[in-house]
């Protein structure tokens, strides 16, 4: 254990927790990455998984920013996740545990869990997938969710999977971008008692969408659906076919090869498509799920995301298979029917660990403690954050409420584009509410100015990444020069790369990082990122609206709301109703939780001379803040 020496609001871990865990000492992990980078990869890829083929080069800078890792190996995801382990002992180990909203449940072993991937890969190929097609998935928190993604992998497919809260335009337009081949979807999910009706919004995305073929829908819900002839299938049609073989070759993927694309907002344009491939990210998952969260074998391990976002791809899907753990996954929400609901799966599935976001919690808080104290909690060794900084005071209510002052948590940051957690405790290591803490071994993090200089202790600058990682995004799909543009430019220099994230952040003076938010256009709502210029474009649509401002202000429970800021075309009056008419819109064109919580009229918007709106002024006025420099300001 680390030496009680560390400044302001300190939490020392359990005892026992150090002493039963199976991490290895960070300090001495971390220096054997910073002594040799390529090296310490080199290692954890050797004896970890299994490859085809051995790879000549284990990091390639040559076309850097587009960097490569485990050069020339042939491996394939899936092989790692499934099939590997059927030749084990772990055959017959429950690998999903899932409960739905109403009660339902299912268990799948790893043996269950390859055969039905095998099934619907099958399936996949015989309508025409290959190698490099794009399939995009959207579906609610159902068993047949994972196991479309691993269908799609074990063919070489890339998935594209749309979050289920995302309504017709921005599934049409990541269809459209991605040129996917077929669509898999749900009649519905269940959420809160109420039906999410997936279909529906599938059908009228495909009416603009030529490029799918074929349809497969999965019956969640059982309510009546249109099924399109010669278009649309239920999957548990197909599964009766002879075509659905179980037993369904896994491709030989080069490691380098795409994986799966996935949308993320971006200050301007349409979202961007983050490209991750089968060998760098296998690696960085599964390496950092092992080392942060010490996953021991009987673990039931919940990682309360969804698997529409990137920690549902890597801490649901892909890691927790790689290391051959059980996990339980939930259909619902987490106050439904009543707000023990999570408290409940907690004790009757003996959870472990639990990982879910600062929103979830600040949303629990509100209920009080009653809630949770009717349940035993005693199973929980590890909790754990993720999507954005947790605030002190849900830091601490998780610790003594949910944790009982012994199960540690494990702060995470990390992003989309970085496939696994950056900044992270271990078990071992002492906690500052609100701190992410360290860098993960491996990485290298710092805060630097405009310049690009680093920023003395305790003041706040950009958090830039000057170090390469296995499991870093490998472009944008479609579009290079805007992955080189986005992330690389800004403060790269002298033949050196720096990613910038995006985020700003401090450096105390024990080394522990503290993210403060975005520093660009992408508001946080509830751990979910939102471009503002999404949902200004939703706002314009609406024939009411001439031009529309978008900012996001903290809230105590979803971190951040939207306020948008409206001007209406001429001869259109300013009303409550029509306030709440386009809160509706915006929930239609990008989803519901894009809605902005208010809605202002006014007359002029805050630019720059360019035409830019100055969101930062809007955002000061909204907060009674100073408004800075205003020499850039356009005149009224």
């Amino acid at each position: 254990m680390a030496e009680r020496t560390l400044n302001g609001e300190v939490y020392y871990p359990a005892e026992d927790i150090v002493s039963n865990s199976n991490v290895p000492d960070r300090a001495a992990v971390t220096q054997a990455a910073e002594s040799d980078l390529a090296g310490f990869w080199n290692q954890i890829a050797e004896e970890n998984y299994e490859w085809f083929e051995p790879w000549h080069t284990t990091l390639d800078s040559s076309e850097a920013p587009f960097f490569k890792w485990f050069v020339g190996a042939k491996t394939n995801i899936v092989h790692n996740a499934l099939d590997r382990h059927i030749k084990t002992w772990r055959r017959n180990k429950v690998a999903l545990i899932w409960e739905g909203e109403p009660g339902d449940r299912r268990t799948l072993t790893y043996h269950q869990l390859h055969r039905q991937v095998g099934r619907m890969a099958s399936v996949l190929r015989a309508m025409g997938v290959r190698k490099g097609d794009r399939v995009t998935i959207y579906m609610g928190r159902v068993p047949e969710i994972v196991i479309a993604m691993l269908a799609c992998a074990k063919l070489g497919a890339i998935h594209s999977v749309v979050y289920g809260g995302f309504s017709v335009e921005a599934l049409h337009g990541r269809i459209e971008d991605s040129h996917s081949k077929v669509a898999i979807t749900c009649d519905g999910a269940w959420l809160r008692g109420n039906i999410v009706p997936l279909k529906d919004i599938m059908d009228e995305a495909l009416h603009r969408s030529p490029t799918v073929q074929n349809v497969i829908v999965v019956k969640r819900t059982g309510q009546e659906v249109h099924m399109e002839p010669g278009r649309d299938l239920w999957y548990h049609d197909l599964l009766n076919l002879p075509i659905a073989d179980p037993y369904c070759e896994t491709e030989v993927m080069d490691a380098e090869d795409p994986l799966f694309i996935l949308y993320t907002s971006g200050t301007t344009g349409r979202p961007k498509a983050i490209l991750h491939t089968h060998g760098g990210y296998m690696v960085g998952t599964s390496t950092t799920l092992r080392t942060v969260f010490d996953i021991k074998e009987d673990d039931v391990w919940w990682c309360a995301a969804d698997p529409g976002w990137i920690t549902g791809h890597s801490y649901i899907v892909y890691a927790p298979l790689i290391l051959g753990a059980t996990s339980l996954m939930y259909e619902g929400a987490p106050t439904h029917p009543f707000p023990d609901r999570w408290w409940k799966l907690v004790e009757e599935h003996g959870v472990t660990i639990l990982y879910t976001a600062p929103t979830a919690i600040r949303g629990l808080m509100r209920f009080g403690e009653s809630w949770p104290e009717r349940h035993d909690l005693s199973s929980l060794r590890l909790l754990g954050s993720v999507g954005e900084p947790i605030n002190p005071e849900a830091w601490r209510w998780y610790h003594r409420v949910i944790g009982k002052e012994r199960a540690p948590i494990m702060d995470t940051w990390w992003q989309t584009e970085t496939g696994n957690f950056m900044i992270t405790p271990m078990p071992e290591t002492p906690l500052k509410p609100g701190s992410a803490s360290l860098a993960f071994p491996g990485v290298k993090l710092d805060v630097v100015d405009e310049e690009g200089d680093p920023v003395p202790a305790n003041e706040e600058g950009y958090l830039v990444i000057t170090t390469p990682w296995p499991a870093m995004m490998r472009t944008l799909f479609g579009d290079p020069d805007r992955y080189v543009s986005t992330y690389w430019e800004r403060f790269s220099k002298d033949g050196e790369w720096i990613y910038m994230t995006g985020d700003s952040a401090k450096r105390d003076e024990d080394g522990y990082i503290w993210v403060i938010g975005r520093v660009d256009d992408v508001i946080k709502v509830s751990g979910y990122r939102l471009g503002t210029a999404e949902i200004e474009s939703a706002l314009v649509s609406h024939p009411t609206v001439a031009e529309a401002g978008v900012i996001g202000v903290p809230d105590e429970l979803k971190g951040n709301i939207i306020k948008a800021y409206c001007i209406l075309r001429q001869g259109i009056e300013p009303t409550a109703k029509l306030a709440d008419t386009l809160r509706e819109h915006v929930g239609y064109e990008v989803g519901p939780i894009a809605k902005p919580a208010t809605v202002e009229f006014v007359n002029s918007l805050p630019k720059t001379r360019s035409g830019k709106i100055m969101r930062r002024v809007l955002r000061a006025r909204a907060l009674g803040q100073d408004e800075g420099d205003l020499s850039t300001l356009q005149p009224d």
